[in-house]
């Protein structure tokens, strides 16, 4: 009797304490895990270099037509004049992942600068967004912040061929690539790379330093696109 008391005492202590020992290694599992991104979490100015993404327009517009959106930014961006390459954003970056919402109550924009971004970012909601999301972690001002990404923008040539396709085209993620090193004297293949989506290509990323200079970063690579060949949408009314 004694016995089976004593064990059915040690289940019951087991019982109690495995949940809790499972918290703490659950604990322990995420504050490892923000550790190992970055201890500089969220703090403005406070990253090592910016990722300029450009955004190949005519595939969002083919992708949002087919989910069906066809308010908001698909709407302005897709039905106004026709697109090729627009920012997506410049997004502060750790050598292990990035910041985001560095001011959860964000300064809000002057619609002002809203729009005089509206050549590079078709869309005001995207800009609203990219300010709260990334531009907050920038410890810019916004009206400096968007001035840096006009000179992103600036820095980076757009290879002849996709300035105005008129036809879809079928390529290689590394023949994009290329064009794009080609274009642009001083980058490298460590500091470009595309995203796709399932058929399409998305984006074309560049890792630039704090002062818009070309950099390698292994970031990028992390998350390229892993087909062999993607389609390019051609220019709309082209």
């Amino acid at each position: 009797m004694f016995h089976f008391r004593l064990h059915s005492f040690s289940r019951l202590v087991i019982s109690l304490t495995l949940p809790l020992v499972l918290a703490a290694g659950l604990l322990s599992l995420a504050a490892g895990g923000a550790r190992a991104q970055d201890k500089r979490q969220n703090a403005p100015g406070e990253f090592d270099f910016y990722v300029l993404s450009l955004s190949w327009s005519p595939s969002f517009c083919e992708e949002a037509a087919e989910r069906g959106r066809s308010g908001g930014r698909a709407n302005i961006q897709c039905e106004g004049r026709p697109y090729s390459f627009v920012v997506h954003g410049l997004w502060p970056q750790y050598e292990n992942g990035f910041p985001e919402y560095c001011q959860r109550l964000s300064p809000r924009l002057n619609r002002s600068i809203v729009s005089s971004m509206l050549d590079l970012m078709p869309a005001p909601g995207l800009i609203f967004n990219e300010w709260d999301k990334h531009g907050t972690c920038s410890g810019l001002t916004d009206r400096n912040y968007f001035e840096t990404i006009r000179k992103a923008r600036a820095a980076i040539k757009i290879p002849a061929e996709y300035l105005d396709l008129s036809q879809a085209k079928t390529v290689a993620p590394g023949e994009v690539e290329e064009a794009f090193i080609k274009a642009n004297p001083g980058l490298s293949n460590a500091a470009v790379s595309v995203t796709c989506n399932r058929t399409r290509l998305s984006e074309v990323r560049i890792c630039l330093s704090k002062d818009l200079q070309f950099r390698a970063c292994d970031e990028l690579e992390r998350r390229a696109c892993r087909r062999d060949q993607v389609t390019m949408p051609p220019i709309r009314g082209g």
